[in-house]
Order: C-alpha cells, then sequence, then structure tokens
C-alpha cells in the first residue's frame, strides 16, 4: 500500500511538474511565435536570458519526462471515459502547437537561405526548437498514457 502511495505521490508531482514546464515554455514562446507571424520578414533577436530560461524549462520536462518513463509506473486511480478523452484531446493539443511553432518557424525562415546567420548560432537555435518540439511530443505521449490508464474498459 505504501509503494502504490508512493508511486501516485511521484506521478502526480512529475506530471504537474511537466506541466508546469509546458505552461511556462507556452508563456514565453507565444509572445516570440505572434512577433513572428505578425512581422514577417523581419529578423527577430532573442535575448539570451529568454533562450536559457526556454532551455532550463525544456530540460525540466525532459528530465521530469524520462524520471516518470524509468522509475514511475502510470496509477490508474479511478475510471473515466470523459476525462480519458479529455486528456487525449490536450495530448493532441500540446501537440498540435508544437507543430504549429515548428512550420511557422521553418516556412517563415526557409526563404531567407542567402542571408543565414552564423552556422554555430543557426545550430544552436535549429537544437533548442527541436528540444521543445521534443518536449512538447514527449508531454503529448505522456497525456495518452493518463488517457489509457483512466479509460474505462467497455
Amino acid at each position: 500500500m505504501i509503494d502504490r502511495t508512493r508511486n501516485a505521490f511521484a506521478y502526480g508531482a512529475l506530471i504537474v511538474l511537466q506541466s508546469l514546464a509546458v505552461a511556462f515554455l507556452l508563456r514565453t514562446i507565444f509572445p516570440i511565435f505572434y512577433y513572428v507571424v505578425t512581422h514577417l520578414g523581419e529578423r527577430q533577436e532573442l535575448p539570451v536570458s529568454t533562450l536559457l530560461l526556454i532551455l532550463a524549462a525544456s530540460l525540466v520536462l525532459q528530465a521530469s519526462y524520462w524520471t516518470r518513463l524509468r522509475w514511475v509506473e502510470v496509477p490508474s486511480p479511478f475510471r473515466s471515459t470523459l476525462l480519458s478523452h479529455v486528456l487525449s484531446f490536450a495530448a493532441r493539443l500540446a501537440f498540435l502547437f508544437g507543430g504549429v511553432l515548428f512550420s511557422t518557424i521553418f516556412f517563415r525562415h526557409l526563404p531567407e537561405t542567402e542571408a543565414l546567420p552564423p552556422l554555430g548560432q543557426a545550430v544552436l537555435h535549429g537544437a533548442l526548437i527541436l528540444l521543445v518540439l521534443f518536449g512538447f511530443f514527449c508531454y503529448s505521449v505522456e497525456l495518452e498514457r493518463l488517457a489509457k490508464a483512466i479509460e474505462d474498459p467497455t
């Protein structure tokens, strides 16, 4: 009984940590995304502090996801088809945002192939974008697992 309680507490803490990291990323990235969409053709320089905050949140998201995957089982505290569907929907929305972000950045900067930033900067920004996208993917997978765990077996 203690192991189940400890597992449920650990799972709750890790899913909350993942959700807070995703919420922070959305809150931080949305203004950047909005600026890119509303100021097409203008180069946007982000402060290093913003990039570091995005990196930190992405690393927290990854660490909590992989910790949960490796050591904590997904609990099934109750059964609810409705909540299962809501969680599946939220999972798809999380990944959809990542896809929209990627496609906006990719198609926005693709025509500028003759005005690319220095290689090191392009690699670092590209790696950060992929880390954020992969974080959204992992979070959506986590929500799908939780949805399956509480789905009504009928």
